[in-house]
């Protein structure tokens, strides 16, 4: 039996450009969607500082961008979580989508996840991957500030985040291995002719070297054969960006689609998969141009042929979704004054009395303080979050247990810790990481499936997971989450996040030059965004 109130027309799995798009269309038109995201809405380009390409919008952010596509979306009733797809059932009418937060079932399915930095494979890449090799400039150009980077690459990713890493750099060398840039000769031009950049082309790495940090590059120019190695100054690091493209993120459906040999999805010109209602949208697809404006039309497309699926099936099977209202962009009616002109957004309130709405059990949010504006900032944070619901209270710690201030830990009413703390304060993509945090160790949290969570209940000895992450990292929201949700179904392991710019004691001490960064019971360090199984795979090792 199909409950009408639990069924969607489609499932669309990404919150990027062209998830959103879909969702948009979608619901203007009536039919009931559900985007799920794992990470965070907007996708790759919420990255980019500056977006001046997409027709309309003069200059906007790419995260601006696509909140602004999130929130039509969700004016005409689309629906949203945060949750990752952990398995596809794509046979019959009903479609089911298996996430961590429980089974979705829907008609049709799009699939809109993108993709994620490519590898280049020159000796050394693996080995100081986080220690001086890194793959996304707003994460972690910071790390370089006033030493020399080079990145390499030659497309619209590398020509635009050389320009924006000028602005720590020293200098910026891009090595490109062909005669030339192949992105917009705007885009090219603006690195070109940058101060602080040099080009070389015809030119390839071959190893990156060095001991706890980078201290010896060697590439090769493939027109003239000469090798070069270059050292920074003695006693100085340097860093290496790579931006050669990217992997398309089709592990759901690889044994169920047909792909290229690339690994990206074959698609019609209406978007449809070789799957009968499974369409796919965006970077994740064949395409000769990855751009927003691209994945926009991806959307829209596969939206308009979704409808008529989804109409078809609605007629065959006699049944018919639950449309949801559309939300008020109003804050809720009773929200303090105080909150609603506070540091939370209408929709930000919203999504947190939906939270605080299913919690099973009270918390207290300890404040560990220093007399730093920042520790009054975490203080005004913490208290208004508190004055939106009776299930949390603040107070105020009296000792100084706690190294690395200001700090917040998550207790229980009786006084046992949950093992759960960010040192900092929790906004940018943290924010929605601290949310979670709270909702997991409350109770009911984020559904595991019996065999992980068996998996992590086994664990009989202490573990303690460093987290290491910066506020603009758009990778470290999944390693966050999987660490938390570990440690609140188990009293043996503490997971503690750290904004890695107020402490750079660590950053010094396990050489991290890249976030996210997990360092487990300060012996083993782990760099790059994982799940709750890779997390658990690294605790079994340990």
């Amino acid at each position: 039996m199909i409950d009408t109130k639990q069924l969607y027309d489609v499932v669309v799995i990404g919150g990027g450009p062209a998830g959103l798009t879909a969702a948009l269309y979608l619901a203007r038109a009536r039919y009931r969607v559900l985007v799920v995201e794992k990470e965070h809405f907007g996708g790759q380009i919420t990255i980019t500082s500056e977006v001046v390409n997409y027709p309309g919008v003069e200059r906007a952010s790419g995260a601006g961008l696509t909140e602004t596509m999130r929130r039509q979306a969700q004016s005409f009733g689309a629906e949203f979580l945060l949750a990752e797809v952990t398995g596809l059932e794509l046979a019959g009418d009903i479609k089911r989508v298996q996430t961590s937060r429980g089974e979705k079932q829907c008609f049709g399915v799009l699939l809109a996840t993108g993709a994620h930095p490519r590898m280049v494979g020159f000796r050394g890449e693996e080995a100081f991957r986080g220690r001086g090799v890194a793959y996304c400039a707003t994460c972690d150009g910071e790390f370089f500030t006033g030493k020399d980077v080079f990145v390499v690459g030659g497309g619209f990713a590398a020509a635009e985040e050389s320009v924006f890493l000028t602005k720590y750099a020293r200098h910026v060398t891009i090595l490109i291995r062909e005669a030339d840039f192949s992105c917009a000769k705007a885009t090219a031009d603006a690195a070109r002719n940058h101060e602080k950049v040099t080009v070389l082309t015809n030119t390839v790495v071959e190893e990156a070297s060095g001991d706890n940090a980078l201290r010896s590059l060697r590439y090769h120019n493939t027109a003239t054969g000469k090798t070069t190695e270059y050292r920074p100054p003695q006693g100085e690091t340097f860093g290496i960006f790579v931006f050669a493209g990217y992997e398309p993120a089709t592990e759901l459906i690889h044994d169920l689609a047909q792909l290229d040999e690339h690994g990206y999805v074959i698609t019609d010109r209406s978007q449809s998969t070789t799957v009968p209602g499974l369409y796919a949208a965006g970077d994740v697809c064949v395409k000769p141009l990855r751009q927003v404006v691209t994945a926009v039309g991806d959307g829209a497309l596969a939206a308009t042929e979704l409808e008529r699926w989804a109409a078809a099936a609605q007629r065959r099977t006699g049944l018919r979704p639950e449309f949801s209202t559309p939300p008020s962009n109003a804050a809720p009616a009773d929200a303090p004054a105080e909150i609603q002109g506070g540091i939370f957004s209408a929709d930000m309130l919203a999504q947190l009395k939906t939270v605080f709405g299913r919690m099973a059990s009270p918390l207290v949010l300890r404040l560990y303080l220093d007399g730093t504006p920042l520790s009054g900032e975490l203080r005004q944070y913490m208290e208004q979050l508190c004055a939106l619901t009776e299930m949390l209270t603040v107070e105020t710690a009296q000792d100084s247990e706690v190294a690395h201030l200001p700090c917040v830990r998550i207790f229980r009413p009786d006084g046992s810790w949950t093992g759960l703390a960010f040192h900092g304060v929790p906004g940018g993509h943290e924010f929605t990481c601290f949310i979670l945090g709270l909702y997991n160790a409350a109770g009911p949290g984020q559904p595991l499936d019996p065999d992980t969570a068996a998996q992590i209940r086994t664990i009989r000895r202490p573990m303690v997971l460093r987290v290491l992450v910066s506020l603009s990292c758009t990778m470290c929201p999944e390693l966050v989450t999987a660490s938390q949700r570990i440690a609140a179904e188990n009293d043996v392991i503490t997971a503690e996040v750290y904004d890695l710019n107020h402490f750079p004691d660590l950053r010094e001490k396990y050489q991290v030059m890249s976030v996210p960064c997990l360092v487990l019971n300060e012996k083993t360090i782990s760099f790059g965004r994982k799940n709750v199984q890779q997390v658990l795979k690294l605790l079994e090792q340990e």
